[in-house]
């Protein structure tokens, strides 16, 4: 068996070079890679593309890496928690493309499936379809959307074993298992690394198939963007 094993974040990101185009699974601040994007900071890789639903908060997640400058574009869908993506995108230092959610999802769905684009009616007739093909089904217009794929995946899963497979837990499975499967390399940081054999199959939600490198982190925050309390 290929072993996928490697010791840390800093090893499982060295190679990832300038003007790299990643996935950076989770949802909101929730399931984020947070070893692998403190990784990144530290080997001052520059000119990546980000494809992530969010865009972190000013000082978390890829927030962190859009402060450095590392990140020349995004590919998202919600980014309002942060200002300094919001102050990049409006001095023209950041190229974004912001893509409806469900659109975001399906497209990184089919790029992993190995489908080249598909249609769909989310967007049609405003900014979003501009420069794409039209075509209407049943009396209705439709938007050709391409499939996504990544150089590199970074995801995070709850438990992993050792030949990849992963389980996530609840928020976290809105991206990372679809993104775990359109990336060229991806890499899975986990909470928990087991021995392979140790996972029951049935709970098992990406198969090892799919994941080249795995470590398992350490430290992790998992911030709240906003937290709301009875007083």
């Amino acid at each position: 068996m290929i072993n996928k094993v490697v010791k840390n974040a800093n090893e499982a990101v060295k190679d990832i070079p300038d003007n790299a185009i990643l996935m950076l699974g989770g949802f909101g601040l929730c399931g984020i890679p947070e070893n692998s994007i403190q990784a990144l900071l530290d080997t001052k890789v520059k000119g990546l593309t980000c494809i992530s639903n969010n865009a972190g908060v000013d000082d978390f997640g890829i927030g962190l890496l859009l402060k450095t400058h590392q990140v020349k574009k995004m590919i998202s869908s919600y980014v309002g928690e942060n200002a300094e993506f919001e102050r990049q995108l409006l001095s023209g230092e950041l190229d974004v493309e912001l893509i409806p959610q469900g659109t975001l999802a399906e497209r990184v769905r089919a790029g992993g499936a190995g489908i080249p684009a598909f249609y769909t009616p989310a967007g049609f007739g405003t900014e979003v379809a501009e420069g794409k093909e039209t075509r209407e089904f049943e009396g209705k217009m439709y938007l050709l959307e391409k499939g996504l794929v990544a150089d590199f995946s970074l995801v995070k899963a709850w438990k992993g074993d050792t030949a990849g497979n992963l389980i996530f837990k609840g928020t976290a499975r809105n991206f990372n298992p679809m993104m775990a499967a359109a990336g060229k390399i991806t890499i899975a940081e986990v909470e928990e690394l087991v021995p392979a054999g140790k996972l029951d199959p049935n709970e098992i939600h990406t198969p090892g198939i799919y994941v080249q490198r795995i470590f398992e982190g350490k430290n992790y925050e998992k911030r709240i963007e906003q937290r709301t309390v009875r007083s």
